[in-house]
């Protein structure tokens, strides 16, 4: 009767562990998308420190694409390290600030060696011009990455707050995870 109770009470240990691991131990590295301020996760891309990330926006008054380029630092934040965009005007910066390099290659402005950091961002998928994406996966060149429209995983004209956070298992599985 003792061995069946000792029995007993290591699968229960087991199980609790299992359990513990499974909802509160961090399993994976995510670029992850709240709904506005909530705790209500949208969607999420697996992503890991050193990785880098594109967001693009179509400009709402030039109606050409902007690219802000990002990294993933070591304490989970997000540096800025690059912007491209085709004309100068409303929201888009005319010359680099000190230490950036401004260059103007193959008909696009490039604001490179930004550092600008970021615990967290907040953005809008477009409404009127809703044709924003994500790219990831290459620092280089956007055709070596994998891209996704933002309309396939978010409303037009919705918003969000993104931050790169450590997710359980538990998150993960329920999460939409964004992928190719």
């Amino acid at each position: 009767m003792k061995r069946k109770l000792f029995a007993s009470s290591i699968i229960f240990v087991l199980c609790a562990a299992l359990v513990t691991v499974t909802f509160k131990l961090p399993f994976i590295t995510a670029l992850v998308f709240y709904k506005e301020n909530t705790e209500q996760m949208n969607a999420f891309l697996p992503i890991e420190k050193g990785e880098v990330f594109q967001i693009i926006f179509t400009h709402s008054i030039h109606l050409t694409d902007v690219v802000e380029k990002y990294k993933i630092t070591d304490d989970l934040g997000m540096e800025q390290f690059e912007i491209i965009y085709e004309h100068f005007g409303i929201g888009m910066p005319s010359n680099a600030q000190e230490g950036e390099e401004f260059v103007y290659e193959d008909g696009k402005y490039h604001i490179k060696n930004l550092n600008n950091y970021f615990p967290s961002m907040n953005i809008r998928n477009g409404k009127t011009v809703s044709e924003n994406r994500l790219v990831w996966g290459t620092a280089g060149e956007p055709d070596d990455g994998h891209m996704i429209w933002f309309n396939q995983y978010f409303k037009p004209g919705a918003w969000f707050h993104i931050e790169v956070e450590k997710l359980t298992l538990w998150e993960y599985w329920k999460g939409v995870r964004i992928h190719e």
